[in-house]
């Protein structure tokens, strides 16, 4: 859908007036010295463009990344001001776009102030001619320093399952009825795209409705080469609600399998007649550099500069982003039959998770775990469980037996509640110790929510051994159920800047609250 930048500018209320600028301070002496136009006999060359919008990130009291794409080689430039009108702003200088990073930069800025409502525009700043690309603007809020009211909102799972942009529904409405409700970030919780999932002109549903996509070449088959997955996030950013929202709203974003392949684990060797790439670990390194180029991640804050981090959002909110994907064992080893400890986190992260619950000074500890805890997530039919659990009652084994531990660990921690995604419903789970077959923990929740843009399909088995209770689901009676029914989901958390209650809310894409619970601050 080849949309201008233009248009997307004028229709999503972001454009400005794209006058010129100096060039930054950067600028080598020979084109300080002389006319960058000089070289081209007086015809006056095409300024660069950015592409694909621009995106804010992993926000901290400080500052924020901002993420954007050029056309072409060219110098990432950010400028920073509390009024519209941008006079005297502050200007930051960034990486060199080059082919290298698929033209896409990021660039973190630094110094700004603490809670403070921020406007940004970003220029691409051609190499040869130091001319600047018409600026996008976006807009953040850092993070606070002192307690105030924070709303954020959480979901997973684009373009699943053959739904993907329906110009027949001006795309992908979803993000623009969650900008509206003025979120302070967004936390991604995978599933970002759907790498293994191609994108047709058409799926005609079982009651003969008909849904359209438009299609790409990268979006047409399986992705199995680097220029395949950065064509996957190229693909979700024609959508012009998704670049306002990217505009506006900053995102923590964390990965899950299709990013990558269906249910993938490390050391995985594919048997799928469409992969002429086998080898899994050749796709998710692949995968992992596109997931990096093409969202507003700061690989610096990463425990391991993969994925696995942690957000500070002021004295009310830290955040724990894990992955559990990149150190997960074999999914074959995880069943009801299962006798050994396993792995979802890996030791290195289960170790980092709680030394950062037990040290966390904020009243409310997040953690966004790709993967949910207690609902049983079937590998196919041979009974192999993708997720935590394994299906069977009774102690903690195989993955289990790692979250068993971090249970124990936090049990004296107050105020953890866990954020999921991944199974294309939404509900709310209440675990407690005294229905659990292990029993040395603290109860917490667990709220599940999703697909944003993908079939929906649910509500799957639980499994006993962390005592959970189902108190709330919203799943359709079919599975793969389309984005034209209401079965598409995001959950809203809101934090009481004075009680410092903490207020989960479950919601249709349409806007409809499905759900609400309020949990008082321990």
């Amino acid at each position: 859908m080849p949309v201008s930048r233009r248009l997307f500018l004028a229709s999503s209320g972001l454009a400005t007036a794209g006058a010129l600028l100096p060039a930054p301070a950067t600028a080598t002496a020979s084109t300080q010295n002389s006319s960058p136009l000089s070289s081209f006999g007086g015809l006056v060359p095409e300024r660069p463009r950015l592409t694909h919008g621009v995106a804010s990130g992993d926000v901290r009291p400080d500052g924020a990344l901002i993420w954007t794409r050029a056309d072409r080689p060219s110098r990432l430039v950010v400028e920073v001001s509390p009024t519209e009108s941008f006079r005297n702003p502050r200007r930051f200088t960034g990486m060199t776009m080059t082919p290298e990073t698929d033209h896409t930069g990021k660039l973190r800025l630094v110094g700004l102030d603490t809670d403070a409502d921020v406007r940004y525009r970003v220029f691409a700043q051609d190499l040869d001619t130091c001319l600047l690309s018409e600026p996008v603007l976006g807009t953040l809020r850092t993070a606070p320093s002192a307690n105030r009211n924070i709303r954020f909102q959480w979901s997973g799972d684009v373009a699943g399952q053959g739904y993907g942009i329906n110009p027949e529904l001006r795309g992908w409405t979803a993000w623009s009825q969650m900008a509206q409700r003025n979120p302070d970030f967004f936390l991604h919780s995978g599933d970002t795209i759907y790498a293994d999932n191609p994108i047709e002109e058409s799926v005609t549903l079982p009651d003969g409705r008909v849904w359209r996509n438009v299609v790409t070449e990268a979006k047409s088959r399986v992705a199995q080469s680097l220029e395949d997955y950065r064509g996957n996030y190229a693909y979700n950013l024609m959508d012009s609600h998704y670049r306002d929202f990217q505009a506006r709203v900053p995102q923590i974003v964390q990965w899950d399998d299709h990013e990558t392949v269906n249910n993938w684990y490390p050391g995985e060797v594919l048997d799928l007649p469409e992969y002429a790439v086998k080898d899994v670990n050749t796709l998710a390194g692949w995968a992992h550099r596109a997931f990096h180029e093409w969202q507003p991640t700061d690989q610096s804050m990463a425990v391991d500069g993969r994925i696995y981090r942690k957000i500070s959002y002021g004295p009310l909110l830290d955040v724990f982003v894990l992955d559990m994907r990149s150190y997960k064992d074999d999914n074959e080893l995880n069943h009801r039959g299962t006798r050994a400890d396993g792995a979802i986190l890996g030791e290195r992260q289960e170790k980092w998770l709680i030394q950062g619950l037990q040290s966390s000074t904020a009243t409310w500890k997040v953690v966004a775990n790709d993967l949910p805890l207690g609902i049983v997530v079937p590998d196919g039919k041979s009974g192999n469980q993708e997720g935590v659990a394994n299906g069977g009652p009774g102690a903690p084994v195989g993955r289990e037996s790692e979250i068993a531990r971090v249970l124990h660990a936090i049990r004296e921690v107050r105020n953890v509640v866990w954020l999921t995604a991944d199974v294309h419903y939404t509900a709310a789970h209440h675990y407690h110790p005294d229905r659990a077959a292990f029993q040395e923990f603290s109860p917490f929740w667990e709220f599940v929510s999703g697909p944003l843009q993908a079939g929906a399909f649910g509500p799957n088995e639980m499994d006993p051994t962390f005592g959970p209770e189902v108190v709330y689901v919203h799943a359709p009676e079919e599975p793969n159920q389309s984005p034209l029914d209401e079965f598409q989901h995001f959950g809203e958390v809101d934090i009481d800047g004075q009680t410092r209650e903490m207020t989960v809310k479950l919601l249709t894409t349409r806007g409809t609250e499905l759900y609400r619970v309020t949990l008082p601050a321990q």
